[in-house]
This record gives structure tokens, C-alpha cells and sequence, in this order.
């Protein structure tokens, strides 16, 4: 695009006026749908209507995209081709999240598991029904060097007090047949009171797996190859691990995580409570058992437990049980700051992860394989840790965090791959 001097005057002139940004709104979308429409005839081989032994695909048509900028939105049209696909190379594809499930759903498409909704999904998502078996390995190649880097990325710049452990289940295709896939999730409270992701996977349910594998069960070994791997990175400084009370999951903290207390997400304990208990009191055996989580103290929280076991001993014998049954583990929280106790008795903060994680996944429904899985699932924790990285908020209060790191006794035990740690 080539400007006379009087249309360069009259340019200048008008980015001083009221209207010069609807301007330079205008000439970069024109700017921008010319570079489009050369990149497009470059891998075509030849113009709009030109005849040329160098071409290699024709039109068919195009699609229209919006470009948000500073400018204002832009409307630019995308050229289809007949074969194949085309997206511009000075337009950013998609954030890294859609990136990943643009090449699990290609993946899917070109293992031949795709079906009427996924060619539906890849022509929403921008591309024809054509595309090679290189493209997608570009694709997953370029997404897997950052995905793989973060996932193994160092966990030693700081201690981590309190880390919180949850596993999310979805469909992979596994020897052929569809099966439920467990994906481990990891995120840190570090001692400044910031939040961190520190990893996702698990091994596939058995020993000696390479980390960062999605696994068919929540087995020790699932859970010891996992912690150890977080362990091997640098983690350290835990003094407490919330999650669920899998028997694999508190097996693994008592051999991995040494020192460490665990803390039973109260949120799970009520589940299994509703199991053993009819519908219509459900409710009223919920607001007992949240007494105990409403004391002051921790020698109160404690005693609460045996008041309310009691309370609902008489009607409810297991609940009596399972309370008694859960009680260190259910109130290992009450060792901890009372500033921190709303943040630390349950997996609640791994909530959002965890929707925002479904939203995603839910679009596939079925993976073609586990690494697909893995790849958009570790997108979309790259993109949460980012967000809390560039802009943080204090998780817990800064100046509440001292008092998890006193001065330990010689005959405290000290937490391995800490500064605590005696050395050799």
C-alpha cells in the first residue's frame, strides 16, 4: 500500500482530529487484511483469478475474525482453501489454552476417533476438515517444549507450607477402548502467602513411570511417583498436604512427604458422611459437624469432635465412627495460624482450577490418548500460574506466615530437602 504525499498530509492532519483513531483504526485494518491476502496467495501460489504452474490450492471461501487491539476491533476476513488450512502467521493463533485443544481436537481427527460434533468443533474452531499429519505434529511440537518446561521447571526458590492435592477425571482412549483417566493436581502456598501451580500428571499407576504421565487410578504407587517427582524438583518446607483421604494419597505423604502433617478436606469428609446416612438429614448432620470447624481453639476443635461424634452417635453410629475414625487427619488444620485455618481445612481453592480445567475438557469429552489430555490440561494450569504470578494477591497474609518456620528444637524432626535438613 503506497500513500502520495497529500494522502500522508491529510493522515497527519487527521490524528489530531476527533476522528483519528477511527482512522488508524481503518488503515490498519486494511493494512493487515493485504498482508493476509499475500501470505494467502504465497502459499497458494498465485492471485485471485491468476493461471500459474506454481499453483498449489485455490479459495473456498473465507471466514471472518475480529481483532481486538488498541485501535479498536478490527474485521478482517480469513481466506479458506479448498484443501488443507490457513491461518496467518502475524496473527496470533489463539492463547496457549486454545492452542492445545485446537491440536487435541486435530489429534483426535487425524487418529480417525473423530465423529459429526469433533468436524463440527474444528470448523468452529477455524480450521477445514483437511489437515496432515505433520501440521499436527508441528502443532503439539510447538506447544510441547514451553508445556513440558513448566511442568518440570524447578521448585526451590522458596518453601512451600502448605500444598493442596486433587485428581480430576476425564476420557482417553487407552488400548482402543474409552477409560476413566486420573490427572493429578498440584498447587503450593508459598511462605510469602503467594499461590503457585507446582505440577500436574502422575504416573500411570505403577513404579518407576517418567513423571508427568496421566494415570488409570489413585494408587499409592500413583501418588508416591508423583510426590517424589515434586520432591526431586526442589520442593520443600511442607508442613502440610490438604486432600482427600485416598489410602493411596495418605500412604504416599508418610513416605514422601516426612514431617508433614495431613489435613482431610472437610468438604470430601461430608460426602462420604451423605453415603452412610438417609437424604432427609442430611443437612442437619452437615450443620453439626461444621461446630467443629467453628471453634475458637485448637484444644476446642478437638474436643468439639468427640461432643458431635457423641451428639450423633445414638441416631448415627457410622457417622459416630468415621468422626473418631478421621479426627487427627480432620482437624490437623487447628496446628496452624487461625488466620489460615478457612484457607487450609478443605481442597477448595483447587475448586476453580478444577472447573475451569472440566470447562476445557468437557469440549473434547473423549482424548484420543493420555498426552493429549496432559498437554491441554497443563495449558490451562501454564495460563492460571501466569495470571498469578503477573498479578498477585496475597493467598494468605504475609505477616501470618512467620510462625510456620520457628526455630526447630535438636530433637524436632526435620522435614527433608530443607533448611532444617542436617547435612552430611
Amino acid at each position: 500500500m503506497v500513500l502520495s504525499q497529500s494522502e500522508l498530509t491529510r493522515l497527519l492532519q487527521s490524528l489530531h482530529s476527533t476522528e483519528g483513531l477511527e482512522l488508524v483504526r481503518s488503515v490498519a485494518e486494511r493494512m493487515l487484511q493485504e498482508l493476509i491476502e499475500a501470505e494467502a496467495a504465497a502459499k497458494i501460489g498465485a492471485e485471485w483469478n491468476e493461471h500459474t504452474d506454481t499453483r498449489t490450492n485455490y479459495r473456498n471461501g473465507q471466514r471472518d475474525k475480529t481483532l481486538t487491539t488498541q485501535a479498536g476491533d478490527l474485521d478482517l476476513a480469513i481466506p479458506k482453501l479448498r484443501s488443507g488450512s490457513f491461518f496467518p502467521c502475524l496473527l496470533e493463533r489463539r492463547r496457549r489454552i486454545d492452542q492445545a485443544l485446537y491440536a487435541v481436537v486435530m489429534e483426535a481427527y487425524v487418529e480417525g476417533a473423530s465423529t459429526r460434533s469433533v468436524d463440527d468443533l474444528v470448523k468452529a474452531l477455524g480450521a477445514d476438515t483437511g489437515i496432515s499429519k505433520s501440521e499436527v505434529s508441528r502443532i503439539c511440537a510447538a506447544l510441547d517444549e514451553p508445556l513440558t518446561a513448566f511442568r518440570t521447571r524447578p521448585l526451590d526458590h522458596t518453601r512451600f507450607p502448605y500444598i493442596y492435592l486433587d485428581a480430576t477425571y476425564c476420557k482417553a482412549r487407552v488400548n482402543h477402548r474409552i477409560a476413566s483417566r486420573a490427572v493429578v493436581i498440584a498447587n503450593g502456598v508459598t511462605e510469602d502467602g503467594g499461590r503457585e501451580v507446582l505440577g500436574d500428571g502422575g504416573p500411570p499407576g505403577r513404579a518407576q513411570s517418567r513423571p508427568g504421565e496421566v494415570g488409570d487410578s489413585e494408587t499409592e504407587a500413583f501418588w508416591t511417583e508423583f510426590l517424589r517427582h515434586l520432591r526431586e524438583r526442589g520442593l520443600s518446607g511442607v508442613r502440610l498436604v490438604i486432600g482427600d483421604h485416598h489410602s493411596g494419597l495418605v500412604a504416599a505423604i508418610g513416605k514422601v512427604m516426612l514431617g508433614a502433617a495431613h489435613q482431610r478436606c472437610r468438604v470430601h469428609f461430608l460426602r462420604n458422611v451423605f453415603g452412610v446416612i438417609d437424604k432427609n438429614s442430611g443437612e442437619m448432620v452437615a450443620a453439626t459437624i461444621r461446630t467443629i470447624f467453628a471453634q475458637p481453639g485448637q484444644s476446642t476443635v478437638r474436643a468439639q469432635v468427640d461432643t458431635v461424634a457423641d451428639m450423633l452417635g445414638g441416631q448415627f453410629p457410622k457417622v459416630k465412627q468415621m468422626l473418631l475414625k478421621a479426627k487427627d487427619d480432620l482437624t490437623a488444620f487447628a496446628d496452624f495460624p487461625e488466620r489460615h485455618w478457612n484457607k487450609i481445612r478443605s481442597t477448595n481453592p483447587l475448586e476453580r482450577v478444577n472447573r475451569e480445567i472440566k470447562r476445557r475438557t468437557d469440549v473434547v469429552q473423549v482424548f484420543p490418548n493420555d498426552d493429549a489430555l496432559l498437554r491441554l490440561v497443563t495449558a490451562v494450569l501454564l495460563e492460571m500460574h501466569k495470571e498469578w504470578i503477573a498479578f498477585p494477591r496475597r493467598y494468605l497474609p504475609e505477616g501470618s506466615m512467620d510462625d510456620l518456620y520457628p526455630e526447630l528444637p535438636e530433637s524436632a524432626p526435620a522435614l527433608t530437602n530443607t533448611p532444617n535438613a542436617p547435612t552430611s
